[in-house]
């Protein structure tokens, strides 16, 4: 098993191109055509980590944070970024990142918190704008379904809970076939009238060579016509932050004593009780507090975050609760989910979760 094939089943859930724009997920030391002898997961990438990884005869590393986020200008080993850099290179150890990409995802941090939490009618807080593309295309009426499945099955047509989901007409087109063409109907230099199917989708931007290479395999003519356009739709299945719904009310010290314990939290900070009961819930995992607003705005109950402000804790007011469970605690599920993506696809592999405590912040 190479150690790209790992990796391509992670960038096939969480695909880099969903990553913010000032991230730097994905690859960050080592050859990934090299064959991997065991896997070892982590949130942060550490000398200890590295060490653990050695001792465990780990040549792939995967991360939630980048090791590499800010750039460098030497490898003096002045740092832990560029000590653990060092050894990494010494020991032919490959670091992955899957950070941002891992956020937005559905399916990824903010849906596995929602689960810990039990909650239910699960829906992106700030879904994803300009993600989207509309695929036209015309087809011999004939050959529309082998078409249409075509490209559903190279990731077109998903819709929220739907999927398969495409608009078609039917119509005339028209075309001449020039003196080296090889047409599939018509006659050469004579203008062919043909019974088609216009299809309509819709496509994930990051789907959209995929899918034109399905459209092309199975399209009989030689030269079908297409069209992409952008949308500006909201993308809901991709964005940041969950909202959900309790099964049932909860009053507020009782749903924080739940969250303190199904987090293993040794403190739990909190604004001051709203007096409210706690039904729908919004959350983050790290630094979610951009997101404070949208939760309002949503009318949450409730915002549950890993890094919160001093001025945050004011601002709310009494309009949300607003809960911070810390950046590293709230993050620890997505050793998890690194999990739960690779045994699926490449089961019976050696697979270690980390053991370092790489938390920066400590608590007397």
């Amino acid at each position: 098993m190479k150690i790209a094939q790992i990796l391509g089943a992670l960038e096939e859930f969480a695909p880099l191109s969903l990553q913010d724009g000032f991230d730097n997920s994905g690859l960050q030391t080592g050859d990934i055509s090299q064959t991997a002898k065991g896997i070892l997961l982590c949130l942060d990438v550490t000398e200890d980590v590295l060490d653990e990884a050695i001792e465990l005869d780990c040549n792939l590393i995967i991360s939630h944070h980048p090791l590499l986020f800010k750039p460098i200008k030497s490898l003096s080993g002045k740092t832990y970024v560029e000590r653990s850099i060092i050894k990494a290179c010494k020991n032919n150890i490959v670091i992955y990142a899957v950070h941002t990409n891992l956020d937005n995802v559905w399916g990824g941090v903010n849906c596995r918190i929602a689960e810990k939490i039990g909650l239910q009618n699960l829906r992106i807080l700030r879904p994803k704008e300009d993600g989207l593309l509309k695929l036209v295309t015309y087809v011999p009426f004939k050959h529309a379904d082998l078409v249409r499945n075509a490209l559903f099955n190279a990731g077109a047509g998903n819709i929220g809970e739907y999927d398969s989901c495409s608009y078609n007409t039917e119509g005339e087109g028209t075309f001449r076939a020039g003196q080296d063409a090889n047409p599939y109907v018509g006659e050469i230099g004579e203008l062919h009238v043909e019974q088609e199917t216009r299809i309509e989708t819709i496509v994930p931007f990051y789907k959209k060579s995929a899918v034109l290479y399905a459209l092309q395999a199975a399209h009989p003519y030689e030269e079908p016509a297409y069209d992409f356009y952008s949308l500006s739709n909201n993308w809901n299945r991709v964005g940041a932050g969950i909202v959900g719904e309790l099964p049932a009310e909860e009053d507020e010290e009782s749903f924080l004593q739940r969250i303190k314990s199904i987090f293993k939290l040794k403190c739990l900070k909190h604004s001051p009780l709203t007096g409210k009961n706690i039904r729908e819930v919004a959350l983050c995992g790290g630094s979610g507090s951009f997101l404070i607003k949208d939760a309002i705005s949503y009318g949450a109950d409730v915002f549950i975050t890993g890094e919160a402000k001093y001025n945050d804790y004011f601002d709310v007011e009494n309009h949300i609760l607003l809960a911070v469970l810390g950046h590293y605690e709230s993050e620890l599920c997505t050793k998890e989910i690194f999990f739960d993506i690779i045994t699926k696809k490449i089961p019976n592999f050696v697979i270690h979760f980390s053991n370092a405590n790489t938390n920066p912040v400590n608590y007397m």
